[in-house]
């Protein structure tokens, strides 16, 4: 039995400080994992050939500044982890091993206003179609980690505003899940995933203090201080869609006037153009126009990039983040909405925030949230149980 401060249980914890370090950073050559742990470059090139005899991890040759390198990254075959994301109109699904990769991923139209029940089937069954696809043994399932478009109440599991998805009441979607998969559940927000997939493989790679803005059916925001997703204690963190711009303006979903989210959401910005567009359009699809040239659709989407401009500028004001990635399909209209949102930061916000602030389209496309779902899943799991063989954990450096 290891005993505080022996030998063996130091050892036992630098096993695991490796082991997390490669498993948050997805792969490291063994210098990078010295400096993440404070271990020495010696200690580090001992635990990595242990670890390697053990078939806990793979060493390949690579390079790092000019110079050989081995990259160290978890096995591949140790485990897979699930993520699972509910868009307000489609249910994604990715299958994830541990050697950094993306077995399968599927995504399909769902109205998932309509029924928890209903999405709960159709999650269940994508997973146990992409399970088989992969012919994976479902006892490798390490966890699942799963995305809402709605707050979760922190203690009850809950979603946090019925307001939001009024077919999901009373809903606890990580238990619910949960109990029709057999494994361990972990659920946060899609803004909040948006910003763990983007901060893990996106644009938000190699900084700590990030924002991220998704603009949907709502408008939402995923905040990253010091490398941590911050929900804060009752887990309604982010929601900038519910800033006031205007007292006076039109009535939001969530009872207030004028709210960011009624100036930019699609369900309030495409009205805008039915007259002269249809009523057939999408955010997508306006997107697409305006970058091809069509004068109204440029017009809608500077005016949206105006106004969310306002909101980030309150963010820069109050957390004074050094980025902020745009999610969503906005974000394909590149600088057509990107200027508009630097020129509001630029007049609303301090001008010391403002000079530290990079405003950036996400790099993930619509992949953002089922990504950060693995990474979610990820997370939340401990190291012992790799050491142990049992049941493993993963490497967020999805491809």
């Amino acid at each position: 039995m290891e005993t505080p401060g022996s030998q063996s249980s130091l050892h036992r914890a630098n096993l695991e400080r490796v082991v997390r370090a490669v498993r948050l950073a997805g792969s490291l050559t063994q210098a990078e994992i010295a400096r993440a742990t404070g271990l020495s470059a010696a200690t580090v090139s001992n635990i990595v050939r242990e670890l390697k005899d053990g078939g806990t991890v793979e060493v390949t040759p690579t390079s790092a500044g000019g110079r050989r390198a081995r990259s160290v990254s978890l096995s591949g075959d140790a485990g897979i982890v699930i993520g699972v994301d509910f868009g307000h109109t489609h249910l994604r699904v990715a299958v994830g091993n541990l050697a950094h990769q993306v077995l399968a991923e599927e995504s399909e139209p769902l109205d998932v206003d309509a029924s928890a029940a209903q999405g709960f089937d159709r999650a269940e069954q994508l997973v146990s179609r992409l399970i088989e696809a992969t012919g994976v043994d479902r006892e490798k399932i390490a966890g699942v980690g799963l995305g809402v478009p709605g707050p979760i109440d922190v203690e009850s599991g809950t979603l946090g505003s019925t307001s939001i998805l009024p077919g999901w009441t009373g809903a606890k979607p990580a238990e619910e899940l949960a109990a029709r998969l057999g494994v361990p559940v972990h659920v946060d927000n899609d803004a909040n995933l948006g910003a763990l997939g983007e901060l893990v493989w996106g644009s938000g790679r190699g900084v700590r203090d990030l924002a991220y803005i998704k603009v949907a059916s709502g408008v939402g925001a995923g905040l990253v201080i010091s490398g941590q997703i911050y929900r804060g204690p009752g887990g309604t963190a982010g929601e900038i869609g519910h800033i006031t711009l205007d007292e006076s303006g039109p009535v939001c979903r969530c009872g207030n006037r004028g709210c960011l989210e009624t100036f930019a959401a699609a369900r309030y910005v495409l009205p805008l153009l039915h007259s002269s567009h249809g009523t057939d359009l999408t955010m997508e699809r306006v997107v697409g126009l305006a970058r091809s040239g069509d004068p109204g659709c440029r017009r809608v989407i500077a005016d949206v990039g105006r106004h969310i401009g306002s909101g980030v500028a309150n963010l820069c004001n109050l957390l004074n983040p050094s980025r902020v990635v745009l999610g969503g399909d906005l974000a394909e209209a590149g600088e057509l909405v990107l200027g508009p949102v630097r020129e509001s930061v630029g007049r609303y916000a301090i001008p010391s925030a403002a000079r530290q602030l990079s405003v950036l389209p996400g790099a993930l496309g619509g992949r953002a949230e089922v990504l950060g779902a693995l990474a979610l899943a990820l997370s939340e799991m401990g190291d012992s149980t790799l050491l142990d063989g049992t049941l493993t954990v993963g490497a967020p450096a999805f491809t």
